[in-house]
């Protein structure tokens, strides 16, 4: 190992703002959560069954997420954020309140998906230069996922 390598044998300065972005992910992901738990407590309507079940599914792996990026975090050596203060000044996804109809729900979580994707894009890119197979390979499987989900989404909203 070197000196300017962590024990992972990444460097440290390119390990560093890699943590950065992928903080900013946890962030990201933590008020997606929430955003998905309030829309399956609050859906109402014609669809309630099938969006109360599928906003569980999707925070059942959210809530997953959370846990890879954090101990990811770890892995690199940084410190992963963990206030609710440190989520709502670093995320772009927004939280969502008073929001319970099938449209106006979906709409917000393909938003909330298409932000996470393009900050996954952009940590696979930054892992990639790196050769940092780990975030690598755990941005590319969140992407795969999530790329289908918002197509699924996107058709039942059309």
């Amino acid at each position: 190992m070197k000196k300017s390598e962590n024990t992972i044998g990444l460097d440290k300065l390119e390990t560093e703002s890699l943590v950065e972005k992928l903080n900013s992910l946890l962030a990201n992901y933590q008020v997606f959560y929430q955003n998905l738990r309030g829309f399956h407590w609050n859906i109402s309507g014609p669809s309630f069954f099938e969006l109360h079940a599928k906003f569980e599914e999707l925070y059942t792996s959210a809530n997953l997420a959370v846990d890879e990026i954090a101990e990811r975090i770890l892995t690199l050596e940084g410190h992963p954020f963990h206030t609710f203060e440190d989520y709502l000044t670093h995320s772009n996804v927004k939280p969502a309140k008073d929001i319970n109809t099938a449209n106006e729900t979906v709409s917000v979580t393909i938003s909330n998906m298409t932000t996470l994707i393009e900050l996954e894009r952009e940590i696979l890119s930054i892992a990639g230069k790196m050769n940092d197979e780990g975030t690598d390979a755990l941005m590319s499987d969140y992407i795969r996922e999530q790329e289908k989900v918002v197509w699924m989404l996107r058709a039942y909203n059309s």
